[in-house]
């Protein structure tokens, strides 16, 4: 029998997933499933014969033959929490890309339920938080010691995702700053991020963002980790007060810019790489290969966080690569080259 990835959310980002999945793996099914059936009934003939849909979902058995999914990822809006407390109780692997803080923090705390069911629970898999932890853990190989990791990401996939842009803008920015926790107003704190082409220069700002507390934990001696958005002054003014406009269903090309900070043969070195891709085929893909890792017996029990030395994150990079995710890290003053 075939393995099979439930897929709850079929939006600008797991309707992605969905077709990541299909496409690198063929001995893999994928059943599909969201509040909007409408959304269900197109997307479902379009994956071809792998993909089927289901009409309920926790975590036990849905269909008529009473088949249960090896991994389910969480792509729908906030909360995940309790879906994913339910899929880890049946055994079953979850792997989220929701990147709400509160619900990040939430998950976290879910390592205990992980391990006693023998599943494993990758939080975070998305951009930023996601790609930005492997970005991290590549770059940091090349150093003797890591002491800082800074993030900066730019744009958004689908509508829930703007939103979430949007409410990260009017929230609290928590940062691990010399291994203590500090808050700052959003929206405060400018910095000129560099991304690779065609984005370029972007004014970044601290947002409640999900990176400072997940990049810690995968790396233990890390002193600093911050993580900024981009952002107008439109943004700005408008961050505590309803979205003035309906977000883009798609969102559109977005970015990631990862730095890291150490000591390399005893002098001091900073290590950029990046990503220039619409957003939402990034994160999608980023969970894909969460996903696939999964259904093959590559992730450890527990709680699973993006650039942890227990990932094999080396081999899910190159599998993005060859998904079509081009990475290129920063060589001089002004370009960016391919890996």
């Amino acid at each position: 029998m075939t393995d099979l990835v439930r897929i709850v959310g079929v939006g600008a980002v797991g309707a992605r997933v969905a077709r990541s999945v299909l496409a690198a793996e063929q001995s893999v099914e994928v059943e599909v499933d969201d509040i909007r059936p409408e959304l269900v009934n197109t997307l479902v003939p379009s994956l071809g014969d792998r993909a089927s849909a289901v009409r309920s979902y926790p975590a036990g058995a849905s269909d008529p033959e009473h088949r249960v999914p090896q991994v389910m990822v969480l792509a729908q809006p906030r909360p995940h929490l309790a879906m994913a407390t339910a899929a880890l109780e049946a055994g079953i692997t979850v792997v989220s890309v929701c990147d709400d803080l509160d619900d990040v923090r939430n998950l976290m705390a879910l390592d205990r339920v992980a391990r006693r069911w023998s599943a494993s629970l990758v939080v975070g898999a998305a951009l930023s938080p996601g790609l930005s932890g492997l970005v991290a853990r590549h770059l940091s190989a090349r150093l003797d010691r890591l002491d800082e990791i800074h993030v900066a990401i730019h744009g958004t996939g689908g509508p829930e995702c703007a939103m979430q842009h949007h409410r990260a803008l009017g929230g609290t920015s928590l940062g691990w700053h010399d291994r203590a926790w500090m808050e700052r107003p959003a929206g405060s704190g400018r910095e000129l991020a560099w991304f690779p082409e065609p984005l370029g220069a972007k004014d970044c700002y601290r947002a409640e963002m999900a990176d400072p507390i997940l990049l810690p934990r995968a790396f233990p001696d890390v002193e600093r980790a911050i993580a900024r958005m981009s952002a107008t002054r439109r943004d700005r003014l408008t961050a505590r007060l309803p979205m003035l406009t309906p977000p883009h269903p798609e969102g559109g090309l977005g970015g990631l810019r990862v730095e890291v900070r150490g000591e390399r043969q005893g002098q001091r070195v900073a290590l950029v790489a990046g990503v220039a891709e619409r957003t939402a085929i990034a994160a999608a893909q980023v969970a894909a290969v969460f996903a696939l890792a999964a259904v093959r017996g590559e992730l450890p029990h527990g709680l699973v966080i993006p650039g942890d030395a227990s990932v094999p994150t080396q081999l899910l990079l190159d599998r993005l690569s060859a998904l079509g995710l081009s990475l290129r890290e920063f060589v001089g003053s002004e370009a960016y080259t391919s890996w």
